[in-house]
């Protein structure tokens, strides 16, 4: 992007003041690399969100902000109802609360080494991974409802987890309010059989190690030392919640022109937080939370008992949940008092800081852990929410390393055979059931996560505590 559309704030801050029919200036938090880099879409985008009914303070882009669907991927936007504010499906994104999720396993990189080839073979077996992919549960229509009400409550219920797990996950576990009365019966249909599987695209398993500490403290209150190993998974509400979204961005699109609101693009379809559609849009979408952390809590129970089976010693503890692509109710101060907002964080992770009442009270002291998901083949990283980001992001971090290029680009780029050899080489085995996607997700087609990740920390947006290297990926 050209530098000149923006007032250099700071070394990490750009901001786009207001014109036109923005109601709030646009920020992006980057360094002036990462904002070179940026499509310019970013800019349209960041600027069209900030023209919405409601919006307060800002329209924000993280460091990995790249296009998206009508918000910009990485984007935040909190919304007033009291003053007209709108919810919009686009500002959430179709893959509803995709998440990461990250286990202890209390071994050694040596215990892991020793069974790697087995381990991931095992891993890919018992993981469905790919576009399409099913699994081995099948819900009826009342188990189907429960699901969607319940989230990892309802797997830990059903004897996937341990009740433990659940002070480690959003919400403990549950959306409140959720409606599966709002979801279609075909967002039902195709979820149907998708529980406990990871997907396609930029989802994962990965089994990894702990390569680097960078703040003692906060490791030590997190239980990360160097030289364990963790497993991550990151995948979200699969068909139910990409359905949902595709539904109701029809219906807002006809909700925005009844309630006179302007759209400087179609894709931004909203609809006021206190209508019918908003509401029924909420519902469903809180739901589609839900699936996605049952599903998490299944694909968990999958892979300790695969860990059960060929490294006995193995616990797996829960680090900690935590999604993007969602809207929440959030209490945040704005100019000196409190506000009840909705959050729209798309592709952007919470990230509360030290004694926020909804970080888990082990871990509250440090700040809520924040799961920075990599490329393929590349590192990970563990951060902690800042007392700084709360104010400056509405709590919100970035949620990866961001797409540098399109899949189609990527296709044209690598050949996934070669990417897995490589790969190989370098001591990290990949299991996939698609070349293609592997192509797809090649770690070139990504910006690079350490620099967006450093730059969020210099931002005061989150902190960083851990590196994390891969051993073993299953990907769709």
């Amino acid at each position: 992007m050209d530098l000149a559309l923006f007032r250099r704030v700071s070394a990490h801050l750009w901001e786009i003041e207001p014109r036109g029919a923005m109601r709030v200036p646009g920020l992006i938090y980057a360094t002036e690399d990462l904002v070179r880099a940026m499509d310019d879409k970013v800019y349209e985008q960041v600027v069209n969100v900030a023209s919405l009914p409601g919006i307060v303070r800002a329209s924000y882009a993280m460091p990995d902000a790249h296009w998206g669907y009508g918000f910009p991927i990485g984007g935040v936007a909190a919304f007033d109802p009291e003053e007209g504010g709108v919810v919009s499906a686009g500002g959430v994104g179709f893959d509803i609360s995709c998440g990461v999720r990250c286990l202890h396993t209390g071994m050694a990189v040596a215990e892991v080494m020793a069974v790697q080839r087995a381990l991931a073979d095992r891993l890919y077996a018992r993981i469905p991974a790919g576009l399409g992919s099913t699994g081995t549960i099948r819900l009826g229509a009342a188990q189907m409802d429960a699901m969607l009400t319940g989230g990892a409550r309802w797997a830990v219920g059903r004897g996937w987890g341990a009740p433990e797990d659940l002070e480690r996950i959003e919400e403990q576990g549950q959306m409140r309010h959720a409606k599966p009365g709002c979801v279609s019966e075909q967002a039902k249909k195709r979820q149907r059989d998708e529980m406990g599987t990871l997907g396609s695209g930029n989802h994962y398993l990965e089994v990894q190690k702990v390569a680097r500490v960078h703040d003692a403290a906060a490791a030590a209150a997190f239980g990360l030392r160097e030289g364990d190993v963790v497993v991550s998974i990151h995948c979200g509400s699969r068909g139910l919640g990409h359905q949902i979204g595709t539904e109701y961005l029809r219906g807002m699109v006809v909700a925005a022109g009844q309630f006179g609101i302007r759209l400087p693009d179609r894709e931004l379809a909203c609809a006021p937080i206190r209508s019918e559609v908003g509401e029924r849009y909420l519902g469903a979408m809180r739901a589609a939370i839900n699936c996605a952390l049952a599903n998490r809590q299944i694909l968990t129970h999958l892979v300790r008992e695969v860990f059960a089976e060929l490294l006995p010693r193995a616990r797996l503890p829960l680090l900690y949940d935590v999604s993007h692509n969602t809207c929440k109710v959030e209490t945040h101060d704005v100019d000196g008092r409190p506000r009840e907002l909705y959050v729209h964080r798309k592709g952007a992770t919470r990230a509360f800081g030290p004694g926020h009442p909804d970080i888990p009270a082990a871990l509250r002291a440090a700040g809520q852990p924040v799961l920075i998901g990599g490329s393929m083949g590349t590192a990970s990283y563990v951060l902690a929410g800042t007392a700084e980001g709360e104010a400056r992001s509405f709590g919100s971090a970035c949620h990866g390393a961001g797409r540098a290029m399109s899949r189609h680009q990527a296709l044209r780029s690598w050949n996934g055979r070669a990417v897995v050899d490589e790969l190989a080489g370098r001591g990290i085995l990949i299991r996939s059931p698609s070349s293609r996607g592997v192509a797809e997700e090649a770690p070139g087609a990504y910006k690079d996560v350490s620099a967006v990740v450093a730059a969020a920390h210099a931002a005061g947006l989150a902190k960083t505590v851990a590196r994390l290297e891969p051993l073993v990926c299953v990907k769709g």
